[in-house]
């Protein structure tokens, strides 16, 4: 394969669901890549050079260009290496997969680190509702397929790692019981396929570490209350 010949970087840090989807993406097309471990308490000058935006992970450097935020990485890999599709040839499906990865972002994530790091049990109540509404329109939109993208993994399933592997985490942590069987059995049966699917098994992050990182954190800010 011709990317074996290029020169492809991930500048991340293990335990980032957004450096992850990046990985799974290019696990899916068979690209070989170096990655680059980044601590960010002290960013390296190669990630504040490459994304002085926003300094953050992650960065994806092709030939020498770098490239930040995620979902718009996963796109230039699929429009890149052409092999295993990540998102529909059809120009409306595409859009819609589009449309519920930004959803996911916007509605899920975002409210998912409010209620990590919040002290307050009012707010936290109020943003642990609004995943459980955003995660029933995904329920909703998912309907009887095995993934997001159908029979092979997509663009929505890839942003959705988040949904499938952290929140169970991030819940077991709070003493929470948002994301479960009874009340998504579509979403959590989607999720048990995807993290188990080969490709995504082998760049996840190991689970007992993220665990503790996010006790820790949230101990810490019980502490300070």
């Amino acid at each position: 394969m011709a990317a074996n010949q290029e020169d492809v970087k991930l500048l991340g840090a293990t335990g980032s669901p957004f450096v992850c989807r990046v990985q799974i993406a290019l696990k899916l097309k068979g690209v070989q890549y170096k990655f680059l471990e980044e601590n960010l308490r002290n960013k390296s000058e190669l990630l504040l050079k490459s994304n002085p935006v926003h300094k953050k992970v992650p960065v994806f450097i092709h030939n020498e260009k770098p490239i930040a935020e995620s979902l718009v990485i996963v796109e230039y890999i699929d429009e890149t290496w052409k092999n295993n599709p990540i998102l529909p040839s059809d120009p409306y499906q595409r859009a819609l997969a589009r449309f519920w990865s930004k959803f996911i972002d916007d509605k899920v994530v975002g409210a998912a680190w409010k209620y990590i790091y919040t002290v307050d049990e009012k707010e936290r109540e109020k943003n642990v509702e609004e995943s459980y509404e955003a995660l029933q329109f995904l329920e909703n939109e998912l309907k009887d397929k095995k993934f997001f993208g159908g029979e092979e993994i997509g663009l929505v399933d890839i942003a959705a790692v988040f949904i499938a592997f952290w929140i169970p985490i991030i819940q077991e942590v709070l003493g929470l019981k948002l994301f479960t069987s009874e009340k998504f059995p579509k979403l959590y049966k989607w999720s048990q396929e995807f993290i188990n699917h080969p490709v995504v098994k082998q760049v996840l992050p190991p689970r007992d570490q993220l665990f503790a990182f996010y006790k820790a954190c949230h101990e810490s800010l019980s502490a300070s209350k």
